[in-house]
Order: structure tokens, then sequence, then C-alpha cells
């Protein structure tokens, strides 16, 4: 079962209410969502989504006849053909499953290890764009781990898929850091920066198991940088490695929710590309 970025949302609404959990089970040809994919009907709304379409809401009138104690099949073959009034022209087989609040516990773990299949992503910095960026992650296909040395600055319920860690020093954190991990740098200060980034390259020469250094900053920022870590000992082809400024190009603005966008950009793209 894929993580997506709804499951807080369906163990939170779960405490409170019955859902049936459809899951793709399978598909062959095209289809809107890969196997995996699931969404919770609730009596009273949906969490998650399979595609859409006449698809999703048939799904939706089958799992609510379940949650009414109606008989419903375990699992349906689904053609998306001209009779579903979908071209996609493949199949689909959805799996039907009734959820209590006394699964609660074995929901979240099955949740818990599917997520270790996601990209690991290392987030240094828990100021305005970190939380920004934390925020968005928590609803995306990838696994978190947040650090900030100042242990107060993280929030008190994270995302299922994102954990925090007090590292004081900060750069403490990058020996031990998940290998393929992919490290964004945006800590409170220029020199945290500086030895996060020293010590992640480090790394790479020790390891080569960091396929992602991005850091925030201008242009200026990173010259001052190349120029430190020359002095540090670091090769140019080494340097090379780090992106700054970081976020796709092209998206323009200072806000933090509008770096986050341009950051999460940046980690999908080298997601389907890994």
């Amino acid at each position: 079962m894929n993580l997506g970025g709804h499951a807080d949302e369906l163990l939170r609404r779960l405490a409170a209410a019955d859902a049936v959990l459809v899951r793709v089970g399978r598909t062959q040809g095209s289809a809107p969502r890969e196997a995996g994919t699931w969404m919770a009907v609730f009596a009273d709304a949906l969490v998650g989504t399979i595609g859409g379409g006449r698809l999703e809401h048939d799904a939706v009138a089958d799992a609510r006849a379940l949650l009414a104690g109606q008989p419903v099949e375990a699992e349906r073959r689904i053609a998306l053909g001209p009779s579903l009034g979908q071209c996609c022209g493949g199949v689909v087989w959805l799996r039907y499953e009734r959820l209590q609040a006394g699964d609660h516990a074995r929901l979240r773990a099955q949740l818990s290890e599917a997520a270790q299949g996601h990209m690991p992503v290392a987030l240094f910095g828990g100021g305005h764009v970190g939380a920004a960026i934390a925020r968005l992650l928590g609803t995306l296909p990838v696994r978190t781990h947040w650090i900030d040395s100042r242990d107060e600055i993280f929030p008190q319920d994270l995302p299922l898929n994102l954990r925090s860690e007090h590292s004081e020093p900060v750069q403490g954190a990058v020996p031990t850091l998940e290998p393929g991990s992919h490290v964004l740098i945006m800590s409170f200060s220029h020199a945290e920066d500086l030895d996060i980034v020293a010590a992640c390259l480090k790394r790479r020469r020790e390891r080569a198991d960091l396929p992602f250094i991005g850091l925030i900053g201008s242009q200026t920022k990173w010259a001052t940088f190349r120029h430190r870590l020359e002095a540090r000992g670091f090769r140019a082809d080494e340097l090379a490695a780090v992106t700054c400024p970081i976020g796709v190009p092209g998206v323009v603005g200072k806000e933090p929710e509008v770096i986050a966008v341009a950051v999460a950009a940046q980690l999908l793209q080298q997601r389907v590309q890994g």
C-alpha cells in the first residue's frame, strides 16, 4: 500500500467512524493509478483517490453500500473502456476492506511499513522555509528525516512519513543518515549550512551514498561557500555535487510556500530519475 499523503487523515477519521479501504490490487495496460494506490471511503467523506472519473465514482458507491451492510465482492475486475465512460483501455482490479477503529494500530503499522520503500530525504533546518517544506513533504510519497540544532523547533504532531531529530552540532547527524538520502540544507545560520555541506561532501567522498545535496541560497552565497570549501580541501568535481540555488528553475518568489513547491518538484524529479 502506498503511504501517499493521506495516511494521517485516514487514521484520525477512523478513530471516530468506520470506513472502507479501496485499493488498486493490480492493473493491466493503461490505468489512472498504479497498484497499491488507495482511498478510504467514509459515510460522509473521502480520503485519497484512485484516479477519479467513473472508476472512482462507482468504487465509492460500492464502498458505501458495504458500509451500509450490503454485500460487495472483496475484489472487482473493472475494464476501463467505453462502457465505463473512460478511454484508458486497461483493466483495474479493486479490493475492498472494511475498517473499524480497532484496526487503527494494524493499519498504522501497515502504512509505516509501506513507507519504507519511499525515497529518503534529509531536511536540515526547522525555520519558516524548512517547516513549509516539511509540511509539503508530509503529503508526498517520501520519508523525511528532519534535523535541527534547536530541539524546541519541531511541531508536536508530525506526519507519519516524517521524523525529527535534535542534533548538536547539527552536522553530527550526517554520518548516520540513511544511505541514498536526498539532502536539503537550510539551517538558521550560514555557518551551520557550511558545516553541513562539508560533512555531506566528506561522506560522499568516503561512501558515495548521498545522491543529491541541495543548498538554499543565492549564487553569491554559493560562490562564497565554494571558496571556503576549497580551502577545506574539496575538489571542484566534489563541489559540483551541490545544487545551489535549490529548487526547479523558473519558480519565482521568496515566500516559504513557493520555495517549498520548487524544492519538492526538484525532489520528485530526482525520484523519477532514480
